[in-house]
């Protein structure tokens, strides 16, 4: 993520957060996290409201119930605090527009769960479940909020993305010829562009000669805008 007040990055990586350097590309690990987990990883992670970063781990091999992963919040002091524990694997997050819940995926789960969002402290409550997903609709995954509050979920093995309003529907499909979709997030100058991640990793041979596309980045226009990126606040 990029931050308030430096150049550079802010990370979460293998062994926890971290900054980048952007001149020298070092990566410095200001916050351990796990370390007496070397199974886990982090995984998806964005900023809230007032520059905190939220991201949350995942084994390498999750399976579902297995409940070994957490959710973290890297405070502007660099402090590290557990939010959430019980994950099998963290993935998409971000918050309502006006910043009183938090949406979040536990991929396993098959779903969207929301929190109460405590801006000034940032803390969660009173979870719910928001979406739920068949398994063969798709594995939610990454996930991004528009400038009109709906929520894009990419559906990793369905080949798509799709537009949630704040009430759990669906109001729009974005399809892209890999089916493993990751993430998805707005960009260009007028935040009219939704970029679409996809990976290849784990396919078969013959599955990749099936999809060529798998693992590239795809881009289209559809018909709302993003919203502009927190930055951590330090």
């Amino acid at each position: 993520m990029l931050r308030q007040g430096g150049d550079g990055l802010v990370l979460a990586v293998q062994e926890g957060f971290g900054l980048l350097d952007e001149a020298t590309g070092r990566v410095e690990i200001v916050a351990p996290v796990e370390k007496d987990l070397p199974t886990n990883r982090m995984n998806d992670g964005k900023c809230d409201p007032a520059g905190r970063f939220f991201a949350g781990t995942m084994p390498f091999d999750p399976t579902p119930g297995s409940q070994g992963g957490a959710l973290y919040r890297l405070d502007k002091d660099f402090e590290v605090s557990k939010v959430l524990s019980g994950v099998t694997l963290s993935n998409g997050i971000d918050w309502s527009l006006d910043g009183r819940q938090m949406y979040y995926i536990d991929s396993m789960t098959q779903g969207v769960d929301v929190f109460d969002f405590d801006v000034a402290e940032g803390n969660l409550s009173n979870r719910k479940r928001m979406i739920t997903i068949a398994p063969e609709e798709g594995l939610p995954d990454g996930m991004t909020v528009d400038a009109e509050g709906g929520l894009w979920v990419a559906l990793h093995g369905s080949g798509s993305v799709r537009r949630y309003t704040p009430d759990g529907r669906v109001d729009k499909v974005v399809r892209v010829p890999p089916t493993m979709v990751t993430c998805c997030a707005f960009g260009g100058p007028d935040l009219t562009d939704l970029y679409i991640t996809t990976m290849h990793f784990g396919l078969s041979e013959e599955a990749k000669r099936a999809q060529p596309l798998a693992g590239a980045l795809f881009k289209c226009r559809p018909g709302v805008r993003g919203r502009p990126a927190y930055r951590f606040a330090a």
